[in-house]
């Protein structure tokens, strides 16, 4: 039978589809002209002191392992009792700022051999990361170890053992995982804020000289003041130079490239929020374009990701871009995506924006339309924000502190830690996956639950 109404406009569509929406209980969120916008804080922690002291030690004390150490010290009942470093310089200035009585080494061997040492920071270049965290796992002390927790994703598996074997607290520093912000998009998350995951990216840029790894030479440095052996480790032997060892993260030797300093972050965050364990197809692109200046990796580089449907979160695909050529630069994000909304996930602050919107095209939603009171418009109605802002209160410590109030938390109680040794080389084997895509040329395929290249 034809019908011979006349056809609706929009709004009419529009309006009656929302009667339609609130009636059956779900909530319309793009029927206004004007942006709506919520703000809600999420509520600092509250802190417990110390009951007992807890001595530390830093073995690679260069720029993260010693922010690691200011951190730390900032956690009560944490004093720095002693430091590693293959350069002379380094020592000199981790006494200059911590005490004369500071003991310090080239060879981190004799902090281990220590009996007045609880925990270590491995601050390292990424090739020493599993050789001195198993070490130390097996001569007793706690480890936090700086991100990626392994050079070789073949690495993990004697780092994992050493960790259960030692019974002792291990904790990968990718410090953004024990944020408020993923604690929030967690939640927000797995309360169906943004509907089924089905998408997430995330992207990291950089453009200036120290951002891309151009760190400075110390005037200082030469083959008398460096223990270039022990640097070198178990690397190809090479002449002493000091780009080598104060711009490390430039060469394949001693570092895991952009992948491995930053996409390894991306992946910890969104393991974190969304429970997963990993993918299991991994791709990269990418090129050296701009910072042409002897380094053996990528300045720009792309990955692509596939994970499967598990018991926590739907099928869905990943994509990140890291950028150290980058004219905006300072962009850092980490979104999902979904089917009734997305986040944009940082450290201090979530954005939630809904999106519950139908097209006028959806004949299925036009026939829906029709079945509704056909002859009056809907009622307009109080509508919810279409985007939530979260953000930490005024005074968060930040999320290093909160890392290692959770570190720290692990060593005098034994509880479990944010980013142990299997979630560690969940995060560091998809970022590194990444490198041997793009080198060789190739698609890798990852078993996330059993942690094996296939």
């Amino acid at each position: 039978m034809t019908d011979l109404r006349p056809p609706q406009s929009r709004r009419s569509f529009l309006s009656k589809l929302a009667a339609g929406a609130l009636a059956s209980g779900a909530t319309p969120l793009v029927l206004s002209a004007t942006e709506r916008r919520n703000a809600y804080t999420m509520a600092t922690r509250a802190y417990q002191s110390a009951n007992d002291r807890i001595n530390l030690a830093v073995i690679g004390a260069g720029g993260m392992g010693m922010s690691d150490v200011d951190t730390a010290l900032r956690v009560p009942g944490v004093k720095l009792v002693a430091a590693a470093d293959c350069f002379d310089g380094r020592l000199s200035d981790a006494k200059q700022g911590h005490g004369s009585d500071l003991f310090t080494t080239r060879d981190y061997r004799e902090i281990l051999a220590r009996d007045d040492i609880d925990a270590v920071i491995v601050g390292t270049p990424d090739h020493w990361h599993q050789k001195i965290s198993v070490d130390a796992l097996r001569a007793g002390k706690a480890v936090y170890c700086e991100k990626p927790m392994v050079h070789k994703i073949e690495e993990g598996a004697e780092l994992i053992r050493a960790q259960q074997e030692s019974g002792k607290t291990f904790q990968v520093g990718s410090q953004g995982m024990s944020s408020l912000g993923n604690e929030k998009a967690k939640e927000l998350l797995e309360q169906g804020a943004i509907g089924e995951l089905n998408y997430a990216e995330g992207f990291w840029a950089r453009n200036d000289p120290i951002g891309a790894w151009q760190y400075a030479i110390p005037e200082d440095a030469s083959e008398e003041t460096v223990d270039w052996d022990m640097f070198l480790g178990s690397a190809p032997h090479k002449p002493y130079d000091p780009l080598r060892i104060f711009r490390w993260r430039n060469y394949r030797d001693y570092g895991t490239g952009v992948s491995g300093d930053l996409f390894v972050h991306l992946f910890s965050s969104l393991h974190f929020v969304t429970s997963s364990h990993g993918p299991r197809k991994v791709m990269a692109q990418g090129g050296l374009r701009y910072w042409k200046d002897g380094r053996e990796v990528p300045d720009i580089l792309l990955g692509m990701f596939d994970y499967p449907e598990t018991d926590a979160h739907p099928p869905f695909n990943l994509s990140l871009r890291v950028n150290f050529v980058d004219g905006t630069s300072g962009t850092t994000f980490l979104r999902l995506v979904g089917s009734e909304g997305a986040m944009d996930v940082t450290w201090t602050d979530v954005v939630l924006r809904r999106n519950k919107s139908v097209s006028a095209t959806d004949v299925f939603s036009q026939m829906k339309a029709d079945e509704m009171d056909q002859g009056l418009e809907a009622r307009k109605q109080m509508l919810p924000p279409a985007e939530s802002v979260y953000t930490v209160e005024r005074g968060y410590m930040g999320a290093h502190f909160d890392h290692f109030m959770n570190f720290f938390r692990g060593v005098r109680n034994g509880t479990p830690v944010h980013e142990d040794a299997v979630f560690g080389l969940r995060a560091a084997a998809p970022a590194l996956a990444c490198n041997n895509s793009y080198f060789d040329e190739k698609v890798v395929s990852w078993d996330p639950e059993q942690m094996r290249v296939l």
